[in-house]
């Protein structure tokens, strides 16, 4: 299983300020979309391109554009933050949302909500922001696959090595790009040191 973790000032510094517990919604949303950016740009680095004719204002001259469609797909809620920023760069991406809650107790999926776009010819990018235990980003992946996704790219911005343990065994095929590698799963199943939960500090629930 590729694993990449950004290794760049700029996606150290935005992450800095996720961390802080002082970093309060409006700018977490903001920091969030903008460290997103240098994540999607790394997920879609391998991409295949195509030459294509462009004229220019001065002359005729030729550029390469992406081969294949991008897909995103936001696992609910927290990937709804790394949205905008695969839009942003790739402004014709289809989206798909895969709807899951943890339990609090077990720490394991529950689905509640799947849909998705063409994916069988497309470059998917699964977008949950926390791998933790790694049963969310499971799941997901697993539906992505009955429904026909076959090149995927886990984004994530903070991960643990259970999780990705996790995605190891089950995935072996899954591409994992993210900010962090961070130290362990506390007994609340938290990433520690981590960011706190990513939801929550989205969208300013308690």
């Amino acid at each position: 299983m590729p694993v990449t973790i950004l290794d760049h000032p700029l996606a150290a510094d935005l992450l800095a300020i996720l961390r802080s517990k002082d970093t309060q919604p409006p700018e977490f949303r903001q920091i969030t979309e903008r460290l997103g950016y240098l994540l999607v740009a790394e997920a879609l680095a391998d991409m295949t391109t195509v030459d294509v004719e462009i004229e220019t204002p001065l002359e005729r001259t030729s550029g390469r554009q992406l081969r294949r469609p991008v897909v995103a797909v936001a696992v609910l809620r927290a990937g709804l933050g790394l949205l905008e920023s695969v839009l942003t760069l790739v402004p014709d991406a289809a989206i798909g949302f895969a709807g899951v809650q943890r339990n609090e107790e077990t720490a394991e999926p529950i689905e509640y909500y799947t849909r998705f776009p063409a994916l069988s010819t497309a470059r998917v990018l699964i977008l949950e922001p926390m791998l933790a235990t790694g049963g969310s980003l499971s799941w997901a992946i697993d539906k992505a696959k009955e429904n026909g996704a076959k090149d995927i790219t886990a984004v994530c911005v903070v991960t643990a090595p259970e999780g990705l343990a996790v995605i190891e065994e089950r995935h072996p095929d899954v591409r994992i790009v993210a900010a962090a590698l961070d130290r362990e799963l506390n007994t609340s199943y938290y990433i520690a040191p981590g960011l706190g939960d990513m939801g929550d500090r989205l969208f300013g629930t308690p």
